[in-house]
Formats: C-alpha cells, structure tokens, sequence
C-alpha cells in the first residue's frame, strides 16, 4: 500500500439519501473538479464510470421518493 493511501482523502460509497453526497455532487457539476470534495467515492464493478453510477442512484432516489418503492 502507497503512503498516499493513508493520507488521502477517505473512500465512502455513495449515497443518494445523503443530502451532504447530494451536495458534493452538485458542486462537481458546476466546477467540473472533484477537488473540493472531502472524500473519494468508490465505482462498483457494475457501473463504468463514477457519474453514471451517481447519475443512476440519483434517478433511483428521486423516483422512489416520487413514486414510492418498486419492488425489483
């Protein structure tokens, strides 16, 4: 493990539910830069690339919220 790795920022999944993910995510579409992001969101294997992930659990939250839940 690289020395960075302890001094980085920490890695967390994301949560559509958390108004503070919510946020960061936001601020990353407006600047284009995840530099001011405290934490490092981690991609699942399932999903390509970190926006399309966000951009899906985003949809999902606000569907459910709408709608109420589907089962799958």
């Amino acid at each position: 493990m690289s020395r960075l790795d302890y001094i980085g920022r920490p890695w967390t999944a994301f949560d559509a539910g958390n108004k503070q993910h919510r946020k960061w995510f936001k601020e990353f579409q407006v600047s284009g830069t995840w530099g001011r992001c405290p934490v490092r969101f981690i991609v699942s294997d399932e999903h390509g690339d970190l926006v399309t992930l966000i951009q899906r659990k985003l949809i999902r939250h606000y569907v459910d919220k709408e709608f109420g839940k589907i089962a799958a």
